[in-house]
């Protein structure tokens, strides 16, 4: 029988992303045991008070108009209806977050988590490869390198979650025809901290246009464009997980990524493989302590 997986990811709809991004998200809040609005009463009414005063002076000081105040108002309720907030907030705003939250970080730096990440990816051992389809398209990767604390210890024993976009620039689960797991995996590092992840390089892909976001970026003459990267997240009993995404040097997008993630640390270094067959490269992950 022929794979018509292929075919069945490139119809992925920008709302059906966005449905499962945001049901995916329900999902951790409710397991994590957060609840929406614990947070002090005071730091609300300080950061909503500023956020509706930057839009009033926009407003006064622009000289906004009702069809331009309409207009935000429709787009606004399109976001909603199509399950986009969290590509939204993801993608322009997350980045901010993310640098207060590590500021302090002595060890590697991290980046956002972005809209596309799911708990529980299969478990393999140290030099495991990860979960594909046959005949997966792109070219080979193996990604080495060592877990360790600040000080220099190895971490044995280390949890790193890997999650990438494949060479069309869809995640599984979250565009339809891609096996669940696809392209998913947790290693965990050996007795020296040490780890090889046999992968394929992902390639650059475009955020998703065809909905609200889209229309965002359509009249704003952006464009949607990600570089090619690797997610991960990697932790250790006592120390810090650290969320971050690794880059690939030449990638015409590394300078204007959409999302604004990429940072010069993030960079790899891949090196055409000895046998010829794909590329190699080696990163090190260090964690800060817990505090």
């Amino acid at each position: 029988m022929t794979d018509t997986s292929f075919d069945t990811e490139v119809t992925a709809k920008a709302a059906e992303s966005g449905a499962n991004a945001s049901a995916r998200f329900r999902e951790r809040i409710a397991s994590s045991g957060t609840r929406a609005g614990v947070v002090d009463t005071e730091r609300v009414n300080y950061l909503a008070s500023k956020v509706i005063k930057g839009l009033n002076d926009i407003i006064l000081d622009d000289k906004v108009s009702y069809e331009e105040y309409n207009a935000l108002k429709a787009w606004l309720i399109k976001v909603g209806e199509t399950g986009e907030w969290p590509l939204f907030l993801d993608v322009w705003l997350e980045h901010s977050v993310e640098e207060v939250a590590n500021e302090h970080r002595e060890g590697s730096k991290g980046t956002i988590e972005g809209p596309y990440y799911i708990e529980g990816a299969p478990e393999l051992s140290w030099n495991g490869t990860i979960p594909m389809r046959d005949n997966e398209p792109g070219t080979p990767l193996l990604f080495e390198g060592q877990v360790r604390a600040v000080d220099g210890t190895p971490l044995s024993g280390a949890k790193l979650e890997l999650w990438h976009a494949d060479d069309l620039g869809f995640y599984s689960q979250f565009a339809p025809g891609l096996p669940e797991w696809n392209l998913r995996g947790t290693w965990t590092a050996n007795e020296d901290g040490r780890f090889e992840i046999h992968t394929l390089r992902p390639a650059p892909y475009m955020i998703p246009t065809d909905g609200a976001c889209g229309q965002l970026i359509e009249a704003a003459g952006w464009h949607a464009w990600r570089p090619a990267h690797l997610h991960f997240k990697v932790s250790a009993p006592g120390h810090e997980l650290i969320t971050t995404q690794l880059y690939f040097p030449g990638d015409p997008h590394n300078e204007d990524d959409i999302a604004s993630a990429v940072k010069p640390e993030l960079l790899l270094d891949p090196q055409d493989s000895a046998d010829g067959n794909g590329f190699v490269t080696h990163y090190d992950f260090v964690l800060d302590p817990e505090h």
